[in-house]
């Protein structure tokens, strides 16, 4: 049973060419397009690394780019079949292309929609993987002499004043680490010894947090030093007075930020998955439609155009035997390279005619 059949007289044929010839450079723009979005992503992704686990967020990126430069070639191929669908005389040349063609933009469709997935479900990934590289950072802010992590300090208070964010989760993940480099404490300082001594591991731990956690905002000249000490400002309440620093932590922000980014960018590509199999239809009109012209008399009959020749089940059973029967095939080929026999070779006579003895 033919399905979604449609009668394509000349005129009809004309017009579909065309309008799949504008829908294939539109779906190829779009490639590109999502090629540069994919660059932009894995930039992004790239510029805070150092804040970052793993490398697990880099699949949509990695996604993009290779949907973007497989979409050149699928849309060309198929602009330069609608315009030799014009010419039937020059059709069937493309007739050993278009199964192949078809299989390969079904999987560049389904690896549409494998990055349209992606790019919302990663934000569990995302978040794990700032999570970690956040705690890292912040634990590694103080090693300015250490090479690899010299930039570090840089990185850190870049990301806070551009987010608007302090800490992992919040402002108090600075008291839990020493933030500040032992090459800028007085170690005869009494106080500096009594701090270092009452933590276990000798750390010099402190209520305080770097300069880029101040909210620049606030009419309260910045407190970052002895925040939770009431005492050592005037007019201050620690507990109820609201805080001139960033309340918001930096994991939240970017995660906010990047799933932004994904969830337009996860949009934008459902878009293009629809223009891509919207060309898929209309190429496979335009080539049944132009085969039952090919060797007509009159080329500008009307004829048939449809999406399958058979029903979906018969078409999916008539697939999977068709690879089979090419597994099939390749596996006995292979065993008769393997098992190939020597030509026999005569043996002599060992009871020779007598008359030949004399």
């Amino acid at each position: 049973m033919v399905l979604f059949k449609m009668q394509f007289p000349l005129e009809k044929r004309v017009k579909l060419a065309q309008a799949l010839w504008l829908l294939s450079w539109l779906a190829t723009i779009a490639g590109v397009l999502t090629f540069s979005v994919g660059i932009f992503l894995k930039t992004e992704l790239r510029k805070r690394s150092e804040v970052m686990d793993n490398t697990e967020i880099h699949a949509v990126p990695n996604t993009l780019i290779l949907v973007g430069l497989a979409s050149l070639g699928v849309n060309f191929f198929a602009g330069r079949i609608c315009q030799d669908s014009l010419d039937v005389a020059r059709f069937p040349r493309w007739k050993g292309f278009v199964t192949p063609y078809f299989v390969g933009s079904g999987f560049f469709c389904f690896l549409l929609l494998v990055a349209v997935f992606m790019s919302y479900a990663m934000k569990g990934n995302l978040e794990e993987s700032l999570k970690i590289g956040l705690k890292n950072g912040i634990r590694f802010y103080k090693d300015t002499d250490t090479p690899g992590r010299c930039f570090q300090k840089q990185t850190i208070d870049l990301l806070q004043i551009e987010f608007k964010c302090c800490g992992n989760s919040n402002f108090k993940d600075w008291f839990e680490v020493q933030w500040i480099s032992n090459r800028y404490l007085d170690f005869s300082s009494k106080e500096v010894k009594d701090r270092i001594k009452s933590n276990v591991d000798g750390r010099y731990l402190v209520d305080g947090v770097p300069f880029s956690c101040c909210n620049p905002t606030s009419p309260r000249p910045c407190i970052q030093q002895q925040i939770s000490n009431n005492s050592a400002h005037y007019n201050y309440d620690y507990q109820t007075e609201e805080l001139n620093l960033f309340t918001r932590g930096c994991r939240a922000a970017l995660v906010s930020y990047y799933m932004g980014l994904m969830n337009t960018i996860g949009v934008g590509v459902l878009l293009v998955f629809l223009l891509q199999v919207l060309v898929l239809v209309s190429l496979r009109y335009l080539q049944t439609a132009t085969e039952g012209a090919v060797g007509q008399e009159n080329a500008a009959c009307e004829t048939e155009g449809y999406l399958l020749e058979k029903g979906v089940k018969e078409t999916l059973k008539s697939s999977f035997e068709s690879l089979a029967q090419v597994f099939r095939v390749n596996q006995v080929e292979a065993g008769g390279e393997g098992g190939r026999c020597c030509p026999l070779t005569p043996t002599p006579d060992r009871n020779p005619n007598p008359r030949h003895q004399r």
